[in-house]
């Protein structure tokens, strides 16, 4: 960025900070208008720094991407580019780019400079009211500290104690069962799903589409899986919206394959896609997907 800044025709247009620090953070959200953050989705991990800006009466100009993807309401901010699912890096290095440099020249600077009153901005002061309305209660550091603590620092310490006791009994455990789990998991198929009311185009909300699975677990037993339904609107080939069901064994045939069936609820009338997955479970698993392991239909 430092070696950018020095190019020919950017004098005085960008300014590189150097030893950035809370000293110099607090002074540069005080005085800014517009917080740019435009790092490549989705590998932001929170992005904090825009979290400042809006108690200081500044806006956000942000991808959809860590906190900004929850707190931008269309009145309090701007969001840079669209979600590229299956295309490359330097496709949505496109998108975003574009997208950034249009809202600049349409959107940002005309409303900056705009004074109708030929004092004031007043459409950017009303984006400021609701930037500070919107942000400021629900993304800050009591929020972070707190949820940090409950989500990961809490239950991290509560492991450490159970594995630590009777000499480490449960870590050696959980080790073990996941060198078999590893090594039994090709094993896993989904030959069979059915519906029950597949006949019907659009299910009305409050009813449910009745699914069974058959599921060949061969070697692996069957309480050390969790079989679901994964499902939401069907929409341009996708699922939009997806939340999951539980399955519930009912039944095997003796060659380790098992029947598997739940309901899945229509939380909204319309057609509806699903897919069914096999992930593994053990009770000192501290995340669902720790073991990189899931199989789908």
């Amino acid at each position: 960025m430092y070696k950018f800044s020095r190019e020919s025709g950017f004098d005085n247009r960008i300014v590189f900070v150097e030893d950035y620090d809370t000293y110099i953070a607090r002074r540069l959200v005080q005085a800014v208008d517009l917080w740019l953050n435009n790092p490549l989705r989705p590998l932001e991990a929170s992005g904090t720094s825009g979290m400042k800006t809006p108690p200081n009466g500044g806006l956000n100009l942000s991808v959809l991407d860590g906190w900004w993807g929850e707190s931008y309401n269309g009145n309090n901010g701007w969001a840079i580019g669209a979600e590229i699912r299956d295309g490359t890096i330097e496709f949505q290095n496109g998108v975003d780019s574009s997208s950034l440099y249009q809202l600049l020249e349409n959107q940002i600077i005309p409303l900056y400079y705009a004074k109708p009153d030929g004092k004031l901005p007043l459409a950017w002061l009303q984006l400021m009211r609701e930037s500070i309305r919107s942000v400021t209660p629900v993304f800050n550091t009591h929020r972070m500290v707190k949820e940090y603590t409950e989500r990961l620092y809490a239950p991290a310490a509560q492991a450490y104690r159970e594995f630590a006791q009777n000499d480490c009994a449960a870590a050696s455990d959980l080790s073990q069962w996941k060198t078999r789990i590893r090594k039994d998991w090709p094993q896993i198929r989904i030959d069979q799903v059915e519906i029950g009311n597949k006949d019907r185009q659009n299910i009305p909300v409050g009813e449910s589409l009745e699914v069974s699975a058959r599921v060949h677990l061969g070697g692996v037993d069957p309480q050390h899986v969790r079989v679901e339904a994964y499902h939401g609107e069907a929409e341009d080939g996708g699922i939009q919206n997806p939340a999951i069901t539980m399955l519930n064994e009912a039944g095997q045939n003796g060659d380790g394959t098992y029947l598997y069936r739940g309901s899945v609820p229509a939380s909204e009338s319309g057609a509806y896609g699903f897919s069914i997955r096999v992930l593994p479970t053990h009770p000192h698993l501290q995340q669902d997907h720790e073991l990189r392991l899931i199989t789908w239909s």
